[in-house]
């Protein structure tokens, strides 16, 4: 059964745990986002396996979504710029039927290309891109298998154009939507639903720690988001949540000239704060 002839099965929780189930992983899971989308699955009767670098956070979230919803959880904590912690969430799953991966974890510093730790930056290098490499083909191969599963990776307005002062973050979600285009018509006609959730500003702690003065236009909650996410599922490969979110990028990506559109971003990024941490698990842009 190809993607055009089944019906995306969120309307119904046991349409979507035999479709996405019975457990799903979300890396970047702490809270913003992350949070959000381990309620929406646990909502929907998925068991979870959570993962982030801030243990605290991550089992208070476990708990509070056993309590809620009934369904198992594991929390993995660590730091996905660790390959041998990329191992351990490998070896941790073994046994368990992972039908839906979800990775939101982003690392993003702010400030000049050259004043930025040339570790930092390595950092966006491994964290936004090799680590959800990693864990696609590490859980893929399995999905392909059964015939059934789904993929949603967290990328970015920011990465439609240059955008200063995150280069390399806004570079590494241009790298995350290609890489969802890619897989999604790849593995399409092998019952797996890919789709890459191209946020603009989202209300999460990595997003207000770093924004200075007023919110960004279309700014969602993170609820919004990944309902919006999740209803795209089987109808991929990119979805844009927020009407104002989706003018925003087909004004700066088909109507602007190039140079255009990135001097516009960089009105956008001036006022972002350099000291904010931006933890994995938040989008700032």
């Amino acid at each position: 059964m190809t993607s055009t002839q089944r019906t995306n099965p969120v309307g119904s929780r046991e349409g979507f745990t035999q479709r996405y189930g019975p457990w799903a992983l979300v890396a970047g899971a702490s809270e913003g986002l992350g949070a959000a989308y381990a309620r929406a699955l646990a909502r929907r009767g998925l068991h979870l396996v959570l993962v982030a670098r801030r243990g605290p956070l991550l089992d208070r979230l476990g708990g509070e979504v056993r309590r809620s919803f009934g369904v198992e959880v594991r929390c993995l904590a660590g730091d996905l710029a660790d390959r041998a912690f990329l191992e351990t969430v490998q070896v941790e799953c073994r046994g368990l039927d992972v039908g839906l991966l979800v990775y939101n974890a982003t690392h993003a510093p702010i400030g000049g290309f050259t004043q930025l730790d040339p570790e930092d930056l390595m950092g966006v290098v491994d964290v936004n891109m090799r680590a959800p490499v990693a864990l696609l083909r590490a859980f893929l191969p399995a999905m392909t298998q059964r015939g059934r599963g789904g993929v949603v990776l967290m990328t970015s307005l920011a990465g439609n154009q240059g955008s200063p002062r995150i280069a390399t973050y806004a570079a590494s979600k241009a790298f995350t939507r290609v890489l969802a285009e890619g897989l999604w018509c790849e593995l399409k006609d092998q019952g797996i639903d890919v789709v890459a959730c191209c946020a603009g500003a989202v209300r999460t702690p990595g997003y207000t720690g770093a924004a200075v003065g007023k919110e960004a236009p279309g700014t969602l909650d993170p609820d919004d988001v990944v309902e919006q996410a999740l209803r795209a599922l089987g109808r991929g490969p990119v979805v844009i949540p927020g009407r104002v979110n989706r003018i925003a990028s087909s004004f700066m990506t088909r109507l602007l000239p190039r140079r255009t559109a990135i001097s516009i971003m960089a009105r956008n990024t001036a006022d972002l704060d350099p000291q904010a941490p931006g933890p994995p698990g938040e989008e700032i842009s």
